[in-house]
């Protein structure tokens, strides 16, 4: 059988033109469609085809570029560069633009707002293409590196030492600074003093925002390199990260709303992100759905109270746990005497109320009745006789438990794995994201909306395809122009 080489040295033309460099069912066309529907004014960006003064590059082009190179993992400033020489769906989205890598890196700094609000003009735009139904939405989060290291933690003494070490170092040098002004012979270089003094000064004002992170009394450490970011545990270890909440809605598993917290924990997220996502539905969603890690009864009553269905596992379902025949759900309430009577018949009264979690605490009247009885060992094993915790809204978290026992709601809980997990799934592996490029909330809610963003453009390149979904986002463009 013959072979078919390749010749480099042969002569040949390219296309006689960049539009022809990509086919018409290119995905990259359907990014370009995106970003020209975006609405700029409302991102804060104006653009003005007859500014006057020294050439930039349009703010259309360059979010094209960050929105397709983060699409397919290429986020470093510098890779992006490289994509604009050597790759031909990178040269036909900029149409030949060749900006460097310090252009891109200053224009996402500076355009930080701007890219946060890209994901509410996606969803949007999903609503119109009745893409989002707003019916069922799942919350859940994940962990996602931040840019600083883990090492650069400390609590506030440590601080505190370094600020008063900087203190006085600064006055040390002030005081050389001075003394080779009088004599500048036998003295070290005033220039490099004067550049260890900007550097003092520097190094200042970063503990000081260090210090100024612990006004927020339940942080116990703060990061030196990204002070908004906080010690997290994940499979991958501890790490500086944030914690990313994304709510997604049951009809195509799309994001309606992405987050990104430093609160290491998901207990009191949940209705703060529903109500987010239901701002930009207009109306709230029907049903509210997530895992164990979001039962806290507070948080889910606020959304219950809003006539939200809540379906949400305490931590023993989640487990599957039985219960034991001596399960605070065997003690009879009274609430008119604001009592508990044991399957025994004893009585257990009111004993103290926990100040910070609001807990009201019942206990056995005599504990030699506990201590006297067949079942000790069993029922408890304290020596003070049986103690049971009772929530200030005991009777929400009972009735929330049994509302997600149902049949109907378990057959949502179902789909939460499929709905919710898949895009964070399509973020950390297709999209490669380990860690996050910018620092500090902002920088980093930009990104968090960036992804989320080109996960929601995917899935409607897989929904409709690339020539169906870019005449129906001309047609969305055309309403925005006209608005």
């Amino acid at each position: 059988m013959a072979y078919r080489c390749g010749d480099r040295y042969q002569m040949d033309l390219m296309p006689p033109s960049i539009e022809e460099y990509v086919s018409s069912d290119n995905p990259v066309r359907a990014y370009d469609a995106f970003v020209e529907a975006l609405n700029f004014r409302e991102l804060g960006i104006e653009i003005n085809p007859d500014k006057v003064g020294n050439s930039e590059y349009e703010p259309r082009s360059m979010f094209k570029l960050l929105v397709y190179g983060y699409s397919y993992g290429v986020k470093s400033s510098r890779k992006l560069e490289r994509e604009c020489y050597h790759n031909l769906a990178f040269i036909w989205l900029m149409g030949g633009l060749r900006p460097d890598h310090k252009t891109i890196a200053e224009f996402r700094r500076n355009n930080k707002k701007a890219l946060q609000k890209v994901l509410q003009q996606c969803a949007r735009l999903c609503i119109k293409l009745d893409l989002i139904g707003g019916n069922v939405l799942f919350v859940d989060g994940t962990k996602i590196r931040a840019n600083a290291g883990r090492h650069r933690s400390h609590d506030r003494a440590y601080y505190e030492k370094r600020l008063a070490d900087v203190d006085s170092r600064i006055e040390q040098l002030l005081v050389e600074c001075e003394t080779a002004d009088q004599s500048e012979e036998g003295t070290p270089s005033y220039v490099s003093m004067d550049k260890e003094l900007s550097k003092a000064q520097h190094l200042k004002d970063r503990i000081k925002q260090a210090l100024d992170a612990f006004k927020d009394d339940t942080r116990k450490e703060v990061n030196q390199t990204d002070t908004d970011c906080a010690i997290m545990h994940s499979v991958q270890g501890s790490h500086a990260s944030y914690n990313v909440q994304s709510v997604v809605d049951e009809q195509h598993g799309l994001i309606v709303h992405a987050e990104a917290v430093h609160a290491t924990s998901d207990v009191n997220q949940f209705a703060r992100q529903i109500e987010r996502a239901n701002t930009l539905l207009g109306s709230p969603c029907k049903v509210a759905c997530a895992d164990a890690g979001y039962a806290n009864t507070d948080e889910l009553e606020k959304l219950d109270q809003q006539g939200i269905q809540v379906i949400a596992p305490s931590q023993r379902q989640a487990l599957h746990e039985e219960e034991s025949p001596f399960s605070k759900s065997h003690f009879t309430y009274d609430e008119e005497t604001d009592t508990y009577i044991c399957p025994e018949g004893q009585t257990l009264r009111y004993h103290n109320t926990h100040k910070q979690k609001g807990k009201r605490y019942y206990r056995i009247v005599d504990k030699k009745l506990c201590l006297d009885c067949k079942y000790y060992g069993q029922c408890t094993e304290s020596k003070h006789g049986r103690n049971i915790a009772r929530l200030r809204n005991e009777e929400v978290r009972i009735r929330l438990e049994a509302q997600y026992s149902e049949a109907s709601s378990q057959e949502i809980y179902a789909k939460r794995k499929t709905k919710v997990e898949h895009p964070f799934g399509h973020i950390k592996r297709n999209l490669k994201t380990d860690a996050f490029h910018l620092r500090k909330e902002d920088g980093v809610q930009a990104e968090t909306a960036l992804l989320a963003t080109c996960f929601n453009i995917a899935r409607m390149i897989t929904i409709f395809g690339v020539g169906t979904l870019i005449e129906k986002m001309a047609g969305f463009n055309m309403v925005v122009a006209g608005c």
